[in-house]
């Protein structure tokens, strides 16, 4: 009896083959199998909200290939990711079997696993099920909302704004969190304030206190505002003090601090950004590695469970494994009486799954040095000490809290200061936090001191400061809000950062996120005109209606039409806005050439000033009130190398470091590099100057060929260059930061996607290999230079070298008969042209000019 096992990922596959060995052949759908077609009419809202699909080019050989394995089993198990969209794709597997008429007297069944173990796997095929339906729904009912809102919004953006642009349901709202936070440091206007600090002595051991009582009343933060306040205080306190103080007050108290939760997908994406610099995206990426499996030699293992789920538990089985691995390696102290629980916050939180584990605790970090990529390594590292240290017993801390007087107890200041007294948790691991100030709690440690007791007074002094702004979202901070708001679903935050990055609305400067003018207007159109779709309850109220339809508690179809009612009564409604009204405000302010009012509009480099009387009047200048000018080089630092000025520039793809002016008399053009849209002029530094004009820069030697691995900047952005072949560095990642081994992952990524679907042979009288490949405009055959296109309807699994061979020599025939015709025409072309050659030159008209009146 023939068994067949389907998966996503053939990394997957090939893990799963190794435990299952010869009794199930393993194969992978490569991700999505079908999706709406890309054009109007996909959804049709008419017909009860009826869905088309079609197969997806790139992974129609897949499922060919499927379609081909099924014919031989006896028996199938849809064995696709455990959540909404593996469901929908193992759903959309068997719609297409279906179609083909497979399944006809076969078993077929659903499998699902957390973990990719032996033990995980045969239980799940021990207990299959049929494929979930209200799961299959909530996939379909999210994949019509974003497809509505993106088909019909975004043509409405390319008309009243620019072309390219897009909106989504969840982007949106997104975006405009980002660009909120922009407005609030924009509008924020700082103040001033004072903090007053007494330093004592006690056996030659100095201390400070803070100011928290004058004149019996509490000291706020603006209770002193200015330096004169701060000197008249300090004054009148040193005058009270005649270098004393007595202690009123001594407090001493135990506290404890408890151990974070295992990750979910939001936290493990936070702590990846926050600990170890990569994006959410990369994050994402390499769990999906550890995951789905990694050679740590004894062939492919599983390192990690599902890194798709809002779960915070661990199942019976991992805590108990966790507990005996601390029993066995720490003092009793360090392992709690019972379990330790956890439960999500989040909003719409789906815990269905266990959190983020390791498969197995015994296999620590150390014993996979040296098998896994560094960033694996760092990534599998943070899983494994948040896992265990989720088990151990809180932290303890002595805190000791002192008042000191100064004259009378009408002025008060406060010490505090805490001791470590029992590491429990945080000898494995503490959890980083977003904008944490840089003070260290434990650094404090007070001398011992008794009420009644008189110190002597070292210095009595202020410390004068500023409030500042809220700070721009971190990727981290972005995806806590997005969770805390219920924006989208965690599996989902990297690749709306993607989008909000790839589209322009926003750009990262020094890891935080800045809108651009793009953004600013998209932003402003959505939320003037879509109010209700950018809203943050409308947006999380969706999510929990999706939540509800998996659940089997809600109908799909009801939800889209309610939505679709109001959403379409509101594109047609706005669908006649003056475009102007958009992309361009009133500044108040009248033109200096014409005295029309002045206006700020969007063009194609970002928003500029333009005078209301265009085109009869032109005048224009930027935002930050230049007039327009011919570009003069910026001065920006000095060649260390050759001593020459390096000076930034501006040119027709965008601004440009070049190093030492243009010299007349030499055509030999100086040294340039582009400067990526990720760094902002205004930050454009001596240090980043240089590191842009170090590039081209070499990474080392490729582990397999020893060929050299380059990164560099080009017209298109930041790429890296390996043996001939390009691959862009994404714009998340920062040139400057970019590791050898981050660029062969990119290297490996162009490589798999250029690399032929079939190789069919070499030509035995020329000895080049023939093979097929996936080009722009379909599957085509290629041997050497030659390419010959192949029939959408040819199944390429059916071609043989002979039929590839004559097909080859077909074209090569055709194309030796055009070049002669071309041949035959040139030499014809060049024979008349000969003969007109020795015609005589016709003469000149004569030309009568018309007499001025």
């Amino acid at each position: 009896m023939s068994k067949l096992l389907i998966v996503e990922s053939p990394s997957k596959a090939k893990t799963l083959q190794k435990y299952l060995g010869n009794k199930f052949e393993v194969l992978a759908s490569y991700g999505h199998v079908r999706d709406l077609i890309p054009k109007t009419g996909a959804v049709e809202t008419d017909n009860n909200f009826k869905m088309n699909y079609a197969i997806i080019e790139r992974n129609s050989r897949h499922v060919d290939e499927i379609a081909r394995a099924v014919k031989k089993s006896d028996e199938v198990y849809l064995a696709t990711d455990p959540d909404r969209e593996g469901e929908a794709i193992s759903w959309h597997i068997l719609e297409i079997l279906n179609e083909k008429k497979l399944t006809k007297d076969k078993l077929i069944k659903r499998v699902i696993f957390q973990e990719i173990t032996k033990s995980a796997i045969e239980y799940a095929i021990e207990h299959p099920r049929d494929i979930s339906m209200p799961l299959v729904n909530a996939q379909q009912a999210r994949r019509a909302l974003d497809y509505l809102v993106g088909f019909n919004l975004s043509p409405l953006l390319w008309k009243k704004i620019r072309r390219g642009l897009s909106a989504g349901r969840v982007q949106s709202p997104a975006l405009r969190l980002i660009i909120e936070r922009e407005i609030e440091i924009e509008k924020f206007i700082s103040q001033e304030y004072w903090t007053i600090h007494l330093d004592s002595i006690k056996s030659k051991n100095k201390f400070q206190a803070k100011l928290i009582q004058l004149d019996n009343k509490k000291v706020e933060q603006f209770t002193i505002v200015s330096k004169e306040d701060h000197e008249n205080i300090v004054g009148k306190l040193l005058l009270e003090s005649a270098g004393k103080t007595k202690v009123t007050r001594v407090e001493k108290k135990q506290r404890t601090r408890n151990p974070a939760p295992p990750f979910s997908t939001s936290t493990l994406q936070q702590e990846s950004v926050r600990k170890l610099g990569f994006t959410t995206s990369r994050a994402m990426r390499i769990a999906q590695q550890l995951y789905e499996g990694l050679d740590t030699g004894n062939g492919a293992v599983g390192l990690i469970t599902y890194m798709r789920t809002d779960s915070l538990s661990l199942s019976n089985e991992a805590m108990n494994q966790i507990r005996g691995y601390i029993q066995s390696n720490f003092e009793a102290d360090y392992l709690p009486k019972a379990p330790i629980f956890y439960k999500t916050k989040s909003k719409n939180a789906q815990e269905a799954h266990e959190a983020i584990r390791p498969t197995d605790i015994s296999r620590t970090p150390q014993s996979l040095i040296g098998k896994l990529s560094p960033e694996q390594f760092k990534l599998y590292e943070m899983i494994w000490k948040r896992s265990l240290a989720s088990q151990m017993t809180p932290a303890k801390f002595d805190a000791v809290s002192v008042d000191l007087a100064i004259g009378s107890e009408a002025n008060l200041f406060r010490a505090t200061g805490q001791t470590l007294i029992f590491p429990g948790f945080i000898a494995i691991y503490t959890e980083s936090l977003d904008d944490a100030s840089n003070e260290d709690e434990d650094s404090l440690k007070l001398p011992p001191l008794e009420t009644g007791e008189i110190l002597t007074v070292d210095k009595i002094y202020g410390d004068q400061h500023f409030t500042e702004p809220p700070p721009r979202y971190s990727e981290a901070s972005l995806v806590k809000s997005l969770e805390e708001y219920g924006i989208g679903r965690p599996s989902t935050y990297a690749s709306i950062i993607s989008t909000l990055q790839d589209r322009e609305y926003v750009i990262l400067d020094k890891k935080r996120f800045m809108p651009t003018d793009v953004g600013r207007v998209v932003n402003k159109f959505l939320t003037e005109h879509f109010t209700r779709y950018v809203d943050y309850d409308f947006t999380a109220g969706l999510e929990s209606s999706l939540d509800d339809i998996a659940e089997n508690n809600k109908e799909w179809i009801p939800l889209l039409k309610s939505f679709w009612d109001d959403f379409n009564k509101t594109i047609i409604d706005k669908s006649n806005i003056d475009r102007a009204e958009i992309t361009q405000e009133a500044i108040h302010e009248d033109c200096p050439k014409c005295s029309k009012p002045l206006f700020s509009r969007l063009g194609r480099r970002g928003k500029f000033i333009g005078c209301s009387g265009y085109p009869d009047c032109d005048y224009t200048r930027n935002v930050n009130g230049d007039s327009s000018a011919p570009n003069e080089p910026v001065l920006v630092c000095k060649d260390p190398e050759t001593g020459k000025d390096v000076l930034l520039l501006v040119g027709p793809y965008g601004p440009y470091l070049q190093v030492g002016a243009q010299e007349e008399d030499s055509k030999k053009k100086p040294k340039r590099v582009s400067v990526p849209k990720e760094i902002s002029l205004s930050d454009l530094n001596e240090g980043i100057a240089l590191n842009l004009l170090s590039l081209p820069k070499e990474l080392g030697l490729h582990p397999e060929t020893g060929k050299k691995v380059i990164v560099n900047i080009g017209r298109f952005g930041p790429y890296v260059n390996y043996d001939g072949k390009f691959k862009s560095i994404p714009r998340s990642e920062s040139i400057f930061d970019i590791t050898l081994d981050r660029a062969l992952e990119l290297i490996a990524e162009a490589i798999a996607k250029n690399a032929p679907l079939r190789v069919l042979g070499n030509d035995p009288e020329e000895n080049l290999s023939v093979e097929i490949f996936n080009g722009r405009y379909g599957t085509y055959i290629q041997k050497g230079s030659t390419k010959v296109t192949l029939p959408k309807d040819q199944d390429i699994e059916k071609i043989t070298l002979e039929e590839a061979l004559i097909l080859i020599a077909n074209k090569e025939a055709s194309s030796k008969g055009k070049k002669k015709t071309v041949a035959k025409k040139t030499t014809v072309k060049k024979a008349s042209e000969k003969k007109a050659a020795t015609k005589k030159p016709a003469a000149k008209k004569k030309v009568v000019k018309a007499k001025k009146v």
